[in-house]
C-alpha cells in the first residue's frame, strides 16, 4: 500500500509524490516554498485540486478525521485544558470511537512511547521532549495509514534534540507506515528519511536519495543548503 498524490494548491504548490511503506519521504525547501501546504492538503485541512490515493482509497473529498492521516504539527498544538491521556485519545474520539476504546488505544501508544506516567499531566506541565512524544502518540493513536511530521524537532532545545530525534526515528521504523517529514535539518533528513523532494516556489526541483542530493545538488538553493550542512 503506497501513497500516490498529484495535487495543486493554487498559488502555493503543484506537486506529484509517492511514498512507499517503511520509507520516509522528506520535503525540503525554503520558507514559503509550499512544504506545509502539501502536508495540509494531504491531511484535508485545505482545499486542493488533483488526487490523493492511499492504496485503493481515494481521499479526495474525505473529511480530515476520516482520512486516517496522523499529523504532528511544528508547535505540537496540544490542547492545554486536556490531560495527556485525553490529548492522545482525541483523534480516536474524533473518528467516533467510544471513550473507553479511545482511551485504551491511547494508553497502548503512551506505553510504547514511554509516556504512560504522564497521563494525568496537562501540556503546560510537560518538557519539550515530553510534548513531542505526546503529539506523536496522539497522531499514532488515531490508527493512521499516513503520518505527517511538520518540523517535528524544531521546537525542541538543542540539548535534547539529538536524543528525541533518535527516539523518533526508532518509533517511525517500528511503526512501518507511510511517513512524510518537513525539515531543514541535515541531521533530521539523514536520521529520518530515505528519499527527498526539494520544493522551490511550489514545484519540485530535485528528487532522490539523501546521498544523491549531497553528491549532486541541482539548484543554487540546494547547493547553499548542502554547504550549510557541511558547516554544522
Amino acid at each position: 500500500m503506497s501513497l500516490v498524490a498529484s495535487l495543486t494548491v493554487p498559488g502555493r504548490v503543484e506537486l506529484e509524490l509517492t511514498v512507499t511503506p517503511g520509507r520516509t519521504l522528506a520535503l525540503l525547501g525554503p520558507n514559503g516554498a509550499g512544504k506545509s501546504s502539501t502536508l495540509q492538503a494531504l491531511a484535508g485541512l485545505i482545499d486542493y485540486e488533483g488526487t490523493v490515493r492511499v492504496g485503493s482509497r481515494v481521499l479526495d473529498g474525505v473529511d480530515p478525521e476520516h482520512r486516517r492521516v496522523g499529523y504532528v504539527f511544528q508547535e505540537y498544538l496540544l490542547f492545554p485544558h486536556l490531560t495527556v491521556l485525553e490529548n492522545v485519545a482525541f483523534g480516536a474520539r474524533a473518528q467516533g470511537r467510544g471513550r473507553v476504546a479511545a482511551r485504551s488505544q491511547a494508553g497502548e501508544w503512551m506505553q510504547r512511547l514511554g509516556i504512560a506516567d504522564l497521563a494525568a499531566r496537562r501540556p503546560p506541565q510537560l518538557s519539550g521532549g515530553q510534548a513531542q512524544r505526546v503529539a506523536l502518540a496522539r497522531a499514532l493513536a488515531s490508527d493512521p495509514e499516513v503520518l505527517l511530521l511538520d518540523e517535528p524537532l524544531a521546537a525542541l532545545d538543542v540539548e535534547i534534540r539529538d536524543e528525541v530525534r533518535e527516539e523518533l526515528a526508532r518509533h517511525i521504523r517500528e511503526w512501518g507506515g507511510l511517513t512524510i517529514v518537513v525539515t531543514h535539518s541535515f541531521d533530521d533528513v539523514t536520521a529520518l528519511a530515505e528519499e527527498v523532494i526539494v520544493i522551490e516556489k511550489g514545484r519540485a526541483t530535485q528528487r532522490g536519495s539523501v546521498r544523491s542530493l549531497v553528491a549532486e545538488p541541482g539548484t543554487s538553493y540546494v547547493r547553499r543548503l548542502v554547504a550549510s550542512w557541511s558547516e554544522d
